[in-house]
């Protein structure tokens, strides 16, 4: 059983891994996008149905416009490299919704939402351009589908330390599952949310800067989040990295990015 279950797991690893855009870094996409895409819009029309639009047309209007502009340049991106069989996964649909959160979100396809709240910080389009910018990373890079695939291998996991302590005491067991649930949650679940955020303040930074906004307006955007985060958890604890720690990694990023950046 136990060679078994490892086999499984070794032979979901080998047939799903993936590169992500522009960072090439490695991941592992266990379901299929036509699946991931199908759930996710349910839940994002129940999302849009549930929350009410801002009345504020200017404001709408403006995240419509940098949402188009950002969109446009990723697919001209992948147009131009080879990859536009891409495009297909993505229905772009940018929302401002009434809410006073400062918080933006993006799900599977191109659907993001945009909170009223968060419209104080950003100040400008250019601001505005960095909060979408970011978003439109988490689609390309498809987080979404890689979180579920990491919640998959958690579970897997979870089945295969049970079988390994099948012949310990109850004890033993108990205090395994409760370590392993820890370490799962520690250990890979939220760190690579972080991973995850940091990638997409990488790509979102290009993205921007592809559309045509200078990438420099990143680094004011997180200073003033910075100036306006209270109650933080330590970023061991929290599925976001410090404002801090992303804004010293922006500014290292900056080079690379102003090599896309087009007046």
């Amino acid at each position: 059983m136990k060679k078994i279950l490892s086999l499984v797991l070794l032979a979901c690893v080998l047939a799903s891994c993936s590169s992500v855009l522009l960072t090439g870094r490695k991941q592992l996409l266990l379901v299929p996008d036509s699946e991931v895409l199908a759930s996710s819009l349910q839940s994002y029309k129940q999302f849009i149905d549930s929350v009410p639009a801002s009345t504020n047309k200017a404001n709408t209007a403006l995240v419509k416009k940098v949402g188009k502009n950002i969109s446009t340049a990723v697919e001209n991106y992948l147009k131009a490299n080879g990859m536009e069989a891409e495009i297909a996964n993505f229905a772009w649909e940018f929302n401002l919704v009434k809410d006073t959160s400062v918080n933006a979100f993006c799900m599977p396809g191109g659907k993001i939402v945009v909170f009223e709240g968060i419209l104080p910080v950003t100040k400008n389009e250019f601001g505005l351009a960095v909060v979408i910018g970011h978003e439109v990373a988490h689609a390309v890079a498809k987080h979404s589908s890689e979180r579920l695939s990491q919640q998959m291998m958690v579970q897997y996991g979870s089945t295969l330390a049970n079988v390994l302590v099948s012949n310990k005491s109850e004890l033993t067991r108990t205090g395994v599952n409760a370590l392993y649930g820890l370490g799962a949650q520690y250990g890979v679940i939220l760190p690579y949310s972080r991973t995850h955020e940091y990638e997409a303040d990488h790509m979102g930074l290009i993205f921007l800067a592809m559309a045509g906004y200078n990438p420099t307006e990143a680094i004011a955007f997180w200073e003033c989040m910075e100036a306006n985060s209270t109650n933080k958890p330590m970023e061991f604890m929290s599925t976001h990295p410090s404002d801090a720690n992303r804004i010293a990694k922006l500014k290292a990023l900056l080079p690379e990015a102003m090599k896309y950046y087009k007046k």
